[in-house]
């Protein structure tokens, strides 16, 4: 029989790697959250705006919307600020839609009124898994940020439908493993992100072959590793806004 691979981490393959939800990071954001991925440390604050964009006005309807960006040392190798090259990245843009994405799917818009809310994901430190760091970190800051709302009356009905969480999964040496660090992300033969709600359902599925293509009982075995790390996240983001008693 052969081995099990072995991950560079140690990790089983169905094992994340330390993670930490820690509220209460900023003082003047209406939500704020780290989240800690193993080294993929994201900062995540929520803003509450009451304007809505220019083309919701009159609708009575709010709006969530996020930004994302990579501090210049957050890798081994010092990168330029977007700011300073005077535009942002595709990747950038992609992964900031996906998080605005991920996060309207479970905010009923209509019980926030016309009220914004502005997620902002910066990574303080990559190791692989930074858009499902965020987007994970990101709930909770937003749940805050409800919470505040409903504090001053602004909003009556809770507005948040179902928790949502994201996860890394990958093929790596022909394993289906969970929560993948930089390591594996790199020398992965197919990589994934999901982005689930606390129900089940599914909200975005990110999934490519990068050494080798994949069979859909591959694919399956990935979605079974993230329906599991989701209900952990899902755990640890109750816990984290002191839901969990």
């Amino acid at each position: 029989m052969c081995a099990t691979p072995v991950r560079p981490s140690g990790r089983a393959a169905d094992q994340m790697r330390p993670i930490s939800l820690e509220t209460g990071v900023n003082k003047y954001a209406e939500g704020s959250c780290l989240a800690r991925f193993g080294d993929t440390h994201v900062l995540c604050l929520a803003s509450v705006d009451d304007r809505v964009p220019s083309w919701m006005k009159g609708r009575g309807r709010g709006w969530v919307t996020a930004g994302y960006g990579m501090l210049p040392r957050a890798t081994d190798d010092r990168g330029d600020r977007e700011a300073a090259r005077g535009r942002q990245s595709g990747r950038t843009q992609e992964i900031q839609r996906l998080i605005g994405r991920s996060l309207r799917a479970v905010t009923r818009l209509e019980a926030l009124g016309e009220v914004q809310i502005k997620l902002d994901c910066d990574v303080l430190q990559a190791d692989g898994g930074t858009r499902t760091a965020a987007i994970t970190g990101a709930y909770v800051a937003l749940a805050q940020a409800c919470r505040h709302l409903q504090a001053i009356g602004r909003v009556k009905a809770w507005p948040l439908a179902d928790p949502v969480a994201a996860i890394s999964c990958g093929i790596v040496r022909g394993q289906p493993v969970l929560d993948l660090d930089y390591a594996e992300d790199s020398s992965a033969d197919a990589d994934a992100n999901f982005v689930l709600t606390g129900s089940g359902g599914l909200i975005e599925v990110q999934a490519t072959a990068e050494g080798a293509v994949f069979q859909e009982s591959e694919l399956l075995a990935l979605l079974a590793l993230a329906r599991k790390g989701v209900g952990e996240l899902n755990a640890l983001q109750a816990r984290a806004l002191g839901e969990d008693a």
